[in-house]
């Protein structure tokens, strides 16, 4: 109801129903119990999947995510269970009119996030609210109501007792929404940011060279390059929050302020960040990557041909081109190494980035190699050769691997 206040069009529709669980299966063919206990039905038609929820209240929270039970009740009751006034308006179909017993129109007019009834009681409810007050705080440029601002700085501990999983969704919703520098600069200014991502938040003073870096330290860094992203994966989000985290852990002060091997510590501090909030293998993995790799493309145009094949040619590559774009925006501008390498990839078909092999294992069985781990060894050999442009015909790799390697 709040998208469709402002006039925005809603990504999806919460169905709410005075109905009980029982009255919905009966009423529909085809559904069945996704929260039983919290009487949440899906029913299946042929347009799709519907989840319908009915109004109800909550007892007491025992955990600081979910009520003991709940009591089915009207949807006014239901309002005011509801963690923020704005997302707490109903629509109701039958007289087409929206039904607001907590203010949230007038928050929405206002620009103001507002917990439905005391802030306090709301984030003892559920902790991953005090993540959510500033996720639509930024995403909406709204402004915190001063009593749940209060509340959230003297709560911010408790988000530590957040499961990652739910801290992960919503920290990568923050950072793939459109506002992720209001969103992460508001988790600094509330407490949180210490809390959930503290390699973040130790990156504040750190301070970096100002030729290289005008912007100022580290963290300011940071926020000026999540400024600059535009839809990004959510691996290179993380990525562009993380690729710097190995700085306060390698500067040095020799002839000027240094960061050496801040690329490679880094990605071990991303890989451990990603795996306590339990990111998937994939995303992990690119992460690291990223991290990892983001101060290689300043060496590309003076690779040896095969490793820069090799390399432009990863799967992550275009994430790493923009990476490093935001980099070198977010710094000191200079971009002749993103665009050589940008011209490098328009102008090399993929054919000859990742041409089709000229041997494989049954040929060298075929030339009296015996099989074993040295194959490896000669097939990239060949392959290396082959992208160097070196041999270009299998006779000619034929002929490498003989003068190279004895067949007995």
């Amino acid at each position: 109801m709040r998208d469709l206040v402002l006039g925005v069009e809603p990504k999806d529709y919460d169905i709410a129903t005075n109905a009980s669980p029982q009255d919905v299966e009966r009423l529909f063919g085809r559904s069945y119990d996704v929260g039983a206990a919290f009487g949440v039905q899906v029913v299946m038609e042929p347009e799709g999947r519907f989840e319908v929820a009915a109004f109800r209240k909550d007892g007491p929270y025992l955990d600081g995510r979910r009520p003991a039970y709940v009591e089915f009740t009207g949807e006014k009751e239901d309002a005011l269970r509801r963690d923020f006034t704005i997302n707490a308006l109903f629509f109701d179909t039958c007289e087409s009119v929206v039904l607001d017993y907590v203010g949230g129109r007038g928050d929405l007019r206002e620009g103001i996030i507002r917990t439905v009834g005391d802030p306090r009681h709301r984030f003892e409810e559920d902790h991953l609210r005090l993540l959510r007050a500033v996720r639509f705080a930024a995403r909406l440029d709204y402004t915190i109501e001063p009593n749940t601002l209060s509340a959230i700085m003297e709560m911010a501990p408790l988000a530590a007792n957040t499961s990652a999983e739910r801290l992960r969704d919503e920290l990568l919703k923050m950072l793939t929404e459109g506002a992720a520098r209001h969103a992460v600069e508001l988790l600094d200014q509330v407490g949180l940011l210490t809390v959930v991502l503290p390699e973040a938040a130790r990156m504040k003073g750190v301070e970096q060279p100002a030729h290289f870096h005008p912007e100022g330290d580290v963290f300011q860094h940071t926020l000026l390059m999540l400024e600059h992203m535009e839809a990004p994966s959510p691996a290179l989000a993380m990525a562009v929050l993380l690729h710097d985290i190995g700085k306060p852990l390698t500067q040095s002060f020799e002839d000027r302020i240094r960061f050496n091997n801040h690329d490679k510590v880094g990605a071990r501090e991303a890989e451990a960040v990603c795996r306590r909030l339990r990111m998937s293998k994939e995303t992990t993995a690119r992460v690291v990557w990223l991290v990892e790799n983001h101060m290689r493309l300043t060496m590309v145009s003076r690779m040896r041909e095969s490793r820069r094949k090799r390399f432009v040619r990863e799967t992550g590559f275009p994430e790493l081109l923009e990476l490093c774009r935001l980099d070198c925006l977010a710094s000191h501008l200079g971009m002749d190494d993103i665009e050589w390498v940008k011209e490098y990839v328009r102008n090399t078909p993929p054919e000859v980035i990742k041409p089709p092999p000229l041997l494989n294992g049954k040929d060298l069985v075929a030339m009296g190699y015996q099989p074993g781990p040295v194959f490896s060894e000669i097939l990239r050999a060949v392959e290396d050769a082959q992208l160097d442009g070196s041999i270009q015909t299998t006779e000619e790799a034929r002929t490498f691997v003989e003068k190279q390697w004895r067949s007995d």
